[in-house]
């Protein structure tokens, strides 16, 4: 019998006890296993012992605190020389392109510098992708939203532990779906098709059922630990992502793609899934924070659903967080987008559901569209340039309609319990550009509206301001009034669009943004 060597003893106990540790920190609901998945969808109703696991798991967040105490990030100062807190915002489309969405976030220069020209956008700035990755990589606290965890479209990855293993942070993680159409599954047969190449086409949905877990949500990332973290499912939903998708692509979704009108396409159209829109919240405890706590609230408010019904689940949001006396920060992809459904190309979608192998770049778009790509525009992306760069702007009716308006303006008249409210100004000397205009120390501004947050090319042109961040600072009671602190208040919201479009078909969907919050007043 060998003996071990001495230093690989002492690594081994070394790699023993880091796993302890991070073990002891972390805690969960149970995973469901591949046949749990294949009953979810099988089952209108499902079995009582495997709903009980289902609600536990959507209810239930994923925390991990294994990193610590790391405090703000060191040397941070704005233009004033304020030390400050940066919160970023993100959704990342799933996670499909994991590589590209680390070295964003962790600054890795190396990424962008090495990337083939074939994979470059035709905008391509080195130096201005490289500053952006500099300042997103500074966040403190990082809200992410579409974040897989054992799917085949993103390599079976826990997406968020991942990433906050590279950017060495704490997280929270909720699941919102757990994704159980026969696409994600790899049970589908595209019956009905009659494609040369469909044995092929099936051939590629294949998954390794040991590894698929289904899961897909929003996280919270920290520099400092994550306490008191609450899953809460919105009671309004506006969308039944079970029962409604798995009737099938209603008559109105296959009038929007007209022309792709094939078995694939319509697979494509449909997402089966389990569970529904939340909120995920925790408290960021930090000594140099006012109070020495903060409120993270993070969400994904419906995007299948009318403005009155994402109106609904803000106000479940703003019940849930008045009682708070502590700094707040709400960010995430609210989909203000004046309609029942975002804009959205087909190219998209096949990305969103498949991944990006070579495979479904390629012969499977190629298959399923026929010829170039289909736009599938819905009616609010059409609506007027008004109100798609600006949700903000007051409704005229007849006129200029604004159906977002009742979201905006219930959350400016929106008070905590301790009179706190949200900061809806716009100092010239906190914004980017010296706006000066509503909103935009939080959330950057363009000549006219707000810098879009996703946009989409094609026949109509799209721009859309989806993703935000408000923030409640400390001792506003007025979300307009300039003459009162702006202690911990919002400054510099930014909104990083060229980093996301260092890829030729971007990172992500969605622009991330950045926004500081000041130390000292």
């Amino acid at each position: 019998m060998h003996l071990f060597k001495p230093r690989l003893c002492v690594l081994l106990l070394l790699v023993f006890f880091a796993n302890s540790i991070t073990s002891a920190q972390q805690s969960g609901p149970p995973l469901l296993a591949y046949n749990d998945l294949l009953a979810l969808y099988e089952n209108d109703v499902p079995p009582a012992e495997l709903a009980t696991r289902l609600d536990r798991l959507l209810t239930t967040p994923f925390v991990n605190n294994s990193i610590g105490v790391r405090g703000p990030k060191a040397g941070a100062r704005n233009d004033f020389g304020k030390r400050f807190i940066r919160v970023a915002t993100w959704n990342i489309a799933r996670g499909v392109e994991f590589e590209a969405i680390k070295a964003a976030l962790s600054s890795d220069q190396r990424f962008f510098r090495r990337l083939p020209v074939a994979e470059r956008s035709s905008k391509f700035n080195l130096n201005e992708i490289l500053e952006q990755a500099a300042m997103l990589s500074r966040a403190d606290v990082v809200v992410l939203n579409e974040a897989d965890w054992g799917l085949k479209r993103t390599d079976y990855r826990n997406v968020v532990r991942d990433l906050a293993s590279a950017l060495q942070m704490n997280y929270a993680f909720g699941v919102e779906f757990v994704e159980v159409d026969p696409l994600s599954l790899g049970t589908e047969t595209l019956e009905g098709e009659s494609s040369a190449d469909k044995s092929e086409m099936v051939q590629n949905l294949a998954v390794d059922k040991s590894r698929t877990l289904g899961l897909h949500g929003t996280a919270i990332l920290s520099r400092f630990p994550v306490r008191n973290v609450r899953l809460v499912p919105f009671k309004t939903q506006g969308h039944d992502w079970y029962e409604d998708e798995k009737k099938g692509v209603s008559t109105l979704e296959k009038s929007k793609r007209k022309g792709a009108g094939i078995v694939f396409g319509e697979k494509i159209a449909r997402e089966v899934r389990r569970g529904g829109r939340m909120m995920l919240l925790a408290d960021i405890e930090e000594r140099s924070i006012p109070g020495g706590v903060m409120t993270v609230v993070a969400t994904h408010l419906e995007a299948k659903a009318k403005p009155a019904e994402r109106l609904k689940q803000l106000e479940e949001l703003l019940a849930q967080i008045q009682p708070l006396t502590n700094p707040v920060v709400l960010a995430g992809d609210m989909n203000t987008s004046g309609s029942d459904a975002t804009p959205t190309s087909f190219q998209r979608e096949v990305k969103k559901r498949l991944g990006s192998s070579k495979f479904w770049v390629t012969q499977g778009i190629k298959y399923a569209t026929g010829v170039g790509l289909l736009y599938d525009i819905t009616v609010g992306a059409v609506k007027m340039q008004r109100t798609r760069k600006d949700p903000t702007v007051k409704s005229v009716r007849f006129v200029s309609e604004n159906s977002e308006e009742k979201f905006f303006s219930t959350l400016k008249d929106f008070r905590f319990t301790d009179g706190g409210a949200f900061d809806f100004r716009g100092a010239k000397q906190y914004s980017i550009g010296a706006s000066g205009e509503t909103l935009s120390d939080s959330n950057e501004r363009a000549s006219k509206g707000f810098v879009s947050t996703m946009e989409l090319s094609g026949k109509i042109s799209v721009a859309l301001k989806l993703d935000w961040i408000f923030v409640k600072p400390v001792g506003l009671t007025d979300p307009n009034d300039r003459d009162q602190p702006f202690h911990f208040a919002p400054q510099f919201g930014r909104t990083l669009k060229t980093l996301n479009y260092a890829l030729k078909d971007r990172i992500s969907d969605h622009n991330p943004l950045i926004v500081d919050l000041p130390l000292n007043n």
